[in-house]
């Protein structure tokens, strides 16, 4: 029974290749850069960081990535939606840099394809650019908390989001950029949601 329902697991959740969770304090797997910068930060893609670049992004691109959070937002939920805001727009920067402009949302849909991100890529990749934006000082209600992963029965393979925690309240959220194609908002979603299974379709919030 166990086995049947691991089964029914693995092919009806999303997931992505077993991994550690990426650690902004220098932990992980992966060749990729721990104190990015604008001037030198790594970019994974090709699922779970089989590719690995180096790049840098020119004072206008910051300029425009950080846009949404130049006016210090006036709660924590508002950040959240800037900080969101802003992801999508460093994705935006940052595909033609490494030829992948159409990573589409979740695995399925972009199999087998050329520069396609699993949630590895993701995690890491929006883990690199919290970072910079943390180290810049633009997070003013949020800090950036390690790269978390979910894998049960009930919640499918292994996934893996970038997380950052209410300073206020301590309470975690995942930054969820896999499920969306390129330059689209990520999710974010309380963790202890997520961590349960949450999905785009889900309205728990």
């Amino acid at each position: 029974m166990i086995k049947y329902l691991l089964l029914i697991a693995i092919l009806s959740g999303p997931g992505c290749l077993w991994a550690d969770e990426f650690s902004h304090d220098g932990s992980g797997y992966w060749d990729v850069i721990r104190k990015p910068t604008p001037d030198v930060f790594s970019v994974c893609f090709n699922h779970s960081c089989q590719t690995v670049e180096t790049h840098s992004i020119t004072r206008q691109e910051w300029q425009r990535f950080v846009v949404p959070l130049k006016t210090p937002s006036k709660s924590a939920e508002k950040e959240r939606d800037a900080i969101a805001r802003a992801i999508a727009i460093m994705e935006e920067i940052v595909a033609p840099k490494i030829g992948r402009g159409q990573d589409l949302g979740r695995n399925l849909r972009g199999f087998g394809k050329t520069g396609q991100m699993d949630c590895i890529d993701e995690s890491t990749n929006t883990t690199t650019y919290l970072y910079m934006l943390e180290q810049a000082g633009y997070l003013k209600w949020h800090t950036l908390i390690d790269s978390s992963t979910r894998f049960g029965i009930f919640v499918g393979m292994p996934h893996t989001t970038a997380v950052i925690e209410d300073i206020n309240t301590h309470t975690r959220y995942a930054v969820d950029s896999w499920f969306f194609d390129n330059g689209m908002p990520p999710a974010i979603i309380k963790l202890s949601a997520w961590k349960k299974g949450w999905d785009p379709s889900d309205t728990v919030e």
